[in-house]
């Protein structure tokens, strides 16, 4: 049974140490390297957080979660087939897609382009990059008699050709195979003309690399017939649950096709913020493991300063358990206090994360994540509970863990050995 009377003399010698001044440094030392270790924990699994939810909300956006690209033939009646995809639960929407690789022309300038021809109207259900139209519109790529050799590109390949709303640009595309012909092979581009409707800028290399056409003209190109695609983009509800989803999906579908999902093409982001995540955790647990070891360095001290109080304790009656659960009880101070120091300051730094690094790189002038490399311009942050429980409990369990071998000793102490010297 826990007495009342160890956590009594557990707080008395904690307030007692203040008069050591070494004694007081070394626990002063594991308090704050605690609390350390405990804040940067948890600001990094948050900026980790943040980066899963950049990853999941802004470029799967755009990213196809799930796709299916038919493997001969084109896939016949695209209305009728998404109306029987769109019937499985897990599907939120879905579009026909046509994928072409390209060559965009002005003037002397030439730019390598993926050209993905879409339903303007449908595309918009499966995928926000009208949200990143700056300048002209979506809508313009919707085709009509009068407006149908249109394309919206990205703002990397603006410029490299430099090109403006209203331009108007060659687009040179290759022929589509057929039956494996060596003459199809070498024979000269298809050529369009097509005026920029729109100029898009999400970030990263998508800005460089991305154009949409509409669909009626990638199936000119590709010599489709009405109502014929060649793949379909699905937007799923659980974007972590996508490759067992398109399995379901394509289980279920009357066309042969490949099942490609966004791991194949951006799962290397996703295993590195997990990696990132594993050996950080790791890394920083073993910091508040060392500045736990601390602890035992105080106790052990204090053991050898209060062998005579054990003594007396000891022949007044006291149990091993008391002495024991007394040193204990001195020994988690410096965890407790370490680990609640710890915990708000690092719910502050992380609910205040991306404001801070704005402000820290407009005071030295410099970018930590450029747009024109990565995704994301700014360094998000998003707190979880559960790894301030996690990383709280697991800085107290390793205190604790700290404070057994000295509070064992304490209870070795021969009184009679001890008060014999005195």
């Amino acid at each position: 049974m826990f007495k009342p009377l160890s956590l009594y003399l557990g707080w008395r010698y904690v307030r007692s140490r203040h008069g050591n001044g070494f004694s007081a440094f070394i626990s002063a030392s594991s308090t704050i390297g605690i609390a350390l270790g405990v804040t940067v924990l948890i600001v990094v699994l948050s900026a980790m957080n943040g980066f899963e939810r950049e990853l999941s909300q802004k470029l799967l956006s755009i990213v196809p979660h799930v796709e299916l690209v038919s493997v001969n033939e084109p896939i016949k009646n695209w209305p009728e087939t998404i109306k029987k995809v769109q019937a499985e639960a897990s599907v939120i929407a879905a579009a026909p897609v046509i994928k072409m690789t390209g060559m965009l022309q002005h003037g002397l300038k030439l730019k390598a382009v993926e050209v993905r021809g879409v339903d303007a109207a449908l595309e918009m259900q499966v995928s926000s990059i009208d949200d990143y139209i700056i300048a002209g519109t979506w809508q313009g790529l919707m085709a009509t008699q009068k407006n149908k050799n249109t394309i919206v590109i990205g703002s990397g390949v603006a410029k490299k050709l430099s090109v403006e709303l209203g331009d108007k640009v060659q687009l040179l595309l290759s022929p589509p195979a057929a039956n494996n012909d060596v003459k199809q092979v070498f024979s000269a581009p298809i050529t369009r003309q097509v005026e920029v409707v729109g100029i898009f800028k999400f970030g990263g290399t998508i800005d460089e690399t991305l154009a949409y056409s509409p669909l009626s003209l990638a199936s000119d190109v590709m010599g489709y017939k009405k109502n014929e695609t060649q793949s379909i983009r699905l937007k799923v509800t659980d974007v972590f649950a996508a490759p067992k989803i398109a399995r379901q999906v394509a289980y279920n579908f009357d066309h042969y096709v490949y099942i490609n999902n966004w791991t194949h093409s951006q799962g290397h982001l996703f295993n590195d913020i997990q990696l990132v995540r594993m050996v950080m955790f790791i890394v920083l647990v073993l910091v508040i493991a060392v500045a736990s070891f601390n602890i035992v360095s105080t106790l052990i001290m204090a053991v050898n300063e209060k062998q005579g109080d054990i003594a007396i304790l000891k022949t007044m009656g006291a149990s091993s358990k008391t002495i024991m659960l007394a040193f204990i009880t001195q020994g988690l101070v410096n965890g407790v206090l370490g680990s609640l120091l710890g915990a708000l300051l690092g719910v502050y730094l992380a609910l205040n994360l991306t404001g801070i690094i704005s402000a820290l790189e407009q005071l030295i002038g410099t970018t930590f994540l450029s747009g024109d490399v990565y995704f994301i311009n700014y360094l998000p942050s998003v707190l979880q509970s559960s790894d301030v429980y996690a990383t709280v409990i697991t800085a107290l369990i390793m205190s604790f863990l700290a404070t057994i071998y000295p509070a064992w000793r304490a209870t070795k102490v021969e009184p009679a050995q001890v008060l014999g010297q005195l």
